[in-house]
């Protein structure tokens, strides 16, 4: 009888760990490694991960966000651990580029380069629920502290990773909207992170994105959502976001205080939309084009004034992009001819005016099709490194 009881005690906490944690149990389960390291070539693994079902996102709205790091951290402990196992967020300084533009048969493209250094990346799928959409996403390991040598080699490493839906780089919905983040190094001596205090509820930076991923239908309904939040960049530094359609409209969205380079309070930047139709305010050159492309420094027309163009990070990248889409009119053949485009500000063969020395993963969303084309590590010639996702039954299933 005793052992009858005991074996009863067992299943009912068996039943009550699964009725607690089923969805991430099911999510754990399904996080691969697809990608080894490669020393030599500074490669990180490449990891991908299936969330099944919920992950709180109303409940982070329903609480009105979160203005910091720490906040997030806090939030995404009690919610997915429920408090047992603590998580930890963090967003380093990176330096990306980044741009649209059209293919040969009309479909909207948005191509994304992720500089940073070696480091381990997994790419995040979200099924479409409760209002939410479908989105496959790009997560960099190192900002949830898994090791970037040993990578997600352990039990706890995985469910560390349940964190990383909460921390998008880039990405694409079931609606075909797109959007990434790029450092911007606002401020004078030292770069100042954006930290808007009204009375909007609050919103760090990856989880822009995230909201952005999940119920942005189209760039405008994008827009109303970063103007429904106050913006908290983190880790102590400033970014842009750049979003696109299946129509082929894009928008930049900057939060600046003044026209100048000495942008340091952070509290006072407002946001400033800057659609790809209107780019003429930029330059002429961009406004003759439809197509838009971003690097690592603020587009508003007077913010360098006085300030020498190369001082501008990412500039010298800015200028390669231009040169190859005003050749091509910002119309390429297809995916593969964008993600050419990227390979030629690779990173690592780059004169680099930063600390980032690679390019970590290049991504192609096409914005009419819902499907993505993702190459790790610049291994642009290798066809085995070349990673594809399109939508199937309301869910982003990689081709094998």
């Amino acid at each position: 009888m005793g052992l009858i009881v005991l074996l009863a005690v067992i299943l009912l906490l068996v039943c009550g760990v699964f009725a607690l944690w089923h969805n991430e149990i099911f999510t754990v389960m399904s996080f691969e490694q697809i990608r080894e390291r490669n020393d030599e070539h500074l490669d990180g693994a490449v990891y991908t991960m299936d969330y099944a079902g919920d992950y709180y996102i109303q409940d982070f709205i329903d609480q009105g966000g979160v203005k910091s790091d720490a906040e997030l951290i806090a939030f995404v402990t009690q919610k997915i651990t429920k408090g047992i196992i603590p998580m930890d967020i963090e967003e380093p300084q990176i330096g990306c580029s980044s741009f649209i533009a059209t293919a040969q048969n009309g479909d909207a493209l948005f191509a994304r380069n992720y500089d940073f250094s070696k480091t381990n990346t997994c790419i995040v799928t979200t099924k479409a629920m409760d209002g939410r959409h479908a989105t496959v996403s790009s997560v960099n390991l190192q900002f949830l502290g898994i090791d970037n040598d040993r990578g997600a080699s352990s039990i706890m490493d995985k469910i560390t990773c349940l964190a990383a839906v909460y921390a998008p780089l880039d990405g694409v919905n079931d609606a075909g909207v797109s959007c990434g983040i790029y450092m911007t190094y606002q401020g004078g001596e030292q770069t100042v992170a954006t930290d808007q205090n009204t009375n909007l509820p609050d919103i760090t930076s990856t989880t822009l994105l995230r909201l952005i991923l999940d119920y942005a239908g189209s760039v405008d309904e994008a827009v109303e959502i970063a103007k429904s939040y106050d913006l908290h960049d983190s880790a102590g530094t400033s970014y842009h976001y750049m979003v696109a359609d299946s129509t082929g409209k894009s928008v930049v969205l900057e939060w600046v205080a003044q026209n100048d380079a000495t942008d340091n309070n952070g509290a006072a930047r407002q946001l400033v939309v800057t659609y790809n139709t209107k780019d003429e305010n930029i330059g002429q050159t961009e406004g003759e084009m439809d197509c838009q492309w971003v690097t690592n420094f603020v587009l508003q027309p007077g913010y360098y004034d006085g300030v020498p163009q190369e001082e501008k990070k990412g500039y010298d990248r800015y200028l390669a992009l231009q040169d190859a889409l005003v050749f091509c009119k910002g119309v390429v053949a297809d995916e593969q001819a964008a993600m050419d485009i990227l390979s030629i500000v690779g990173r690592r063969t780059w004169q680099n005016d930063d600390n980032n020395g690679c390019t970590v993963h290049s991504a192609v969303y096409n914005l009419t099709q819902k499907s993505m084309l993702w190459v790790p590590n610049e291994n642009y010639t290798d066809s085995s490194a070349k990673i594809c996702y399109t939508l199937q039954d309301g869910r982003f299933v990689r081709q094998q």
